[in-house]
């Protein structure tokens, strides 16, 4: 009886922890979630650090980035109006986002201030191509890499998504 009582036990042991880690995750709101609308730079900077990346996008606009590459697949944007107000923050390395760039249209100028420095870059010769490579989760589920391909005149010609290779299963075994 004792045997069956444990094992009766070890379920409802484990929906507890399950419970709780659920709640926890739940609660969790990222810092950058909570900042109010036209929140000033100052305010911004005081939460979330100096900006590691800063480009001008429309007139009067300024994007901060705060990437957590090379590992990571976010990278968080925060646009300020010509007076430094918070206008808009989302994280950008995400399948909506890449949505966004038009093929023949967006330069490598585009790329950058949108996304921010890639996490690898790569020359293709005899394509006449340079690629440049974006770590993040698509659909939120997937450990992916944005690949922009880029002609000779900086123009974005196509684009691909494959596995990130950080994590793969490898079935070979040797390292």
């Amino acid at each position: 009886m004792q045997a069956s009582h444990r094992i009766a036990r070890a379920p409802a042991r484990w929906l507890a922890v399950g419970a709780l880690t659920l709640t926890l995750t739940a609660c969790y709101t990222a810092p950058w979630q909570t900042l109010p609308p036209m929140a000033s730079q100052a305010e911004v900077q005081a939460r979330l650090g100096k900006p590691k990346e800063v480009y001008p996008l429309a007139p009067g606009v300024t994007r901060w980035l705060y990437p957590t590459k090379p590992f990571g697949e976010e990278t968080i944007a925060a646009d300020f109006d010509a007076q430094g107000r918070l206008l808009a923050m989302t994280q950008v390395l995400s399948t909506q986002e890449f949505n966004k760039v038009e093929i023949d249209k967006w330069t490598k100028t585009d790329v950058l201030h949108h996304f921010g420095e890639p996490v690898e870059t790569s020359a293709f010769p005899l394509m006449k191509r340079e690629v440049w490579t974006y770590r993040f989760k698509q659909d939120d589920v997937w450990f992916s890499m944005m690949n922009f391909y880029f002609d000779p005149d900086g123009v974005v010609k196509t684009t691909q998504i494959s596995p990130d290779p950080l994590h793969e299963k490898r079935d070979n075994n040797l390292f």
